[in-house]
């Protein structure tokens, strides 16, 4: 059975044998019959060679028609190969933007998809705008020295995106002579010899695209080839809709992250929250020669504090706590805040370094905010996380009480006068 799907044949259409014999014989008979009707021509040797001589003519025009149109409907066909490749790399990106640990990871991603996607693209940067200062900086590079290119600090005033644009920075535009662009460039000769030097070939043909997020200029992506006039029209818009798609990538990886975040942290300290700790407790390694500790840290005093200066400074007592954890141990163990004042965290022993930590941290929130003090407890932890937790528990309420005792004994005991 003949195949009719024009998408496995991979064309937009085609005309079968009936079709064509359609075209060239229906107008050639309607053509013989207007001249032998309308002329009283006899049908001898002489008309035939004449009939044969239009045939022969309008059927080469024919030819040269289907020729160059199916010519056009491959390129169409090309084109729209290349907008779906497009739009499935930046699906797959957002699709896949959990596996990348953070934002520069992701745009080295799509960066490398860029490059690929367009023909006549052998590297490519994409530089990253601070909103705040309008400084420019590289993010990402594919064929380029990125560690070279951070060297160079300019600002978006600077760039060929704004100065072709009018400093609207709202258009592709297609830089044939780099050489040419960099000599009248305002950054200095080290500068401008580092933009030669970075990249694996001398740049000749660039196409730069501003990244829109939310209305703001986010970034621009340059995809640069060594060939002179490397990029036409055509590239430029194919990149136009590439980075339509990116700027949609971007903004829901963001958007993805965003929840991850609140999902996942506390929003307040930036901490785990008690539900992704207790996930990642799961996955915590054992280590049987140092051992595996739980520690629960509670705030003695934030009902005072908060009674006192208000819960702003409540929030800047466990700010700081949680800081101070993080700096002690958030790379190597799992730290959250468990809920209100509630601090835990799984460590790996030595237990004499553990009660270390725990004093210098005191000493540390100490220093850094006044008349904040936490009690802790200690327990070992053995893949039992609900007997740990209860002995942790107990244990901070120990020292807890402890503490209350001492300060009550402080507080009852007659100052001694001297003679």
């Amino acid at each position: 059975m003949t195949e009719r799907d024009g998408l496995k044949k991979q064309q937009i259409d085609s005309l079968d044998l009936k079709f064509h014999f359609g075209l060239l014989g229906g107008p050639l008979l309607l053509l013989i019959v207007t001249w032998l009707t309308f002329f009283n021509a006899s049908f001898d040797t002489a008309l035939l060679l004449k009939l044969l001589l239009v045939s022969s003519i309008y059927t080469l025009g024919y030819s040269l028609s289907y020729y160059f149109h199916q010519g056009r409907l491959t390129r169409l066909w090309q084109h729209l190969q290349q907008i779906v490749h497009i739009n499935d790399t930046t699906f797959e990106l957002v699709s896949l933007s959990s596996h990348y640990k953070n934002e520069q990871a992701f745009l080295d991603a799509l960066l490398k998809k860029a490059v690929s996607s367009i023909e006549g693209a052998e590297m490519g940067s994409i530089i990253r705008v601070d909103p705040d200062n309008q400084q420019l900086h590289f993010e990402s590079a594919v064929g380029i020295n990125l560690k070279k290119l951070r060297h160079v600090k300019f600002h978006l005033q600077q760039s060929f995106e704004f100065r072709l644009t009018e400093g609207r920075c709202d258009r592709v535009v297609v830089i044939d002579n780099m050489e040419n662009i960099n000599s009248h460039s305002s950054l200095t000769e080290a500068e401008q010899e580092i933009l030669l030097t970075a990249p694996n070939n001398p740049i000749r043909s660039t196409l730069s695209s501003p990244i829109q997020i939310d209305g703001k200029l986010y970034a621009m992506i340059n995809l640069d080839s060594s060939v002179t006039k490397a990029f036409g029209d055509y590239d430029r818009n194919l990149v136009s809709i590439l980075t339509h798609e990116a700027e949609n990538a971007i903004s829901l990886y963001q958007k993805t992250r965003q929840i991850q975040t609140l999902a996942n942290y506390d929003s307040l300290t930036s901490l785990y929250n008690r539900q992704r700790f207790e996930a990642r407790m799961e996955s915590w390694n054992i280590k049987p020669h140092f051992g595996s500790y739980l520690i629960l840290i509670d705030l003695d005093n934030l009902k005072q504090i908060n009674d006192s200066g208000g819960h702003q400074a409540g929030d800047i007592a466990l700010r700081s706590l949680a800081q101070i954890l993080r700096r002690y141990w958030h790379e190597n163990h799992l730290v959250a805040r468990y809920g209100g004042d509630e601090f835990i965290a799984v460590c790996h022993g030595p237990l004499e370094k553990i009660v270390a930590d725990l004093n210098e941290i005191q000493q540390q929130l100490d220093s850094e905010i006044s008349k904040v003090q936490f009690s802790y407890g200690i327990a070992e932890y053995s893949n039992n996380w609900q007997q740990a937790f209860r002995s942790a528990d107990n244990e901070m309420y120990k020292h807890k009480r402890s503490k209350n005792v001492l300060r009550d004994i402080s507080l009852e005991t007659p100052t001694m006068n001297t003679a």
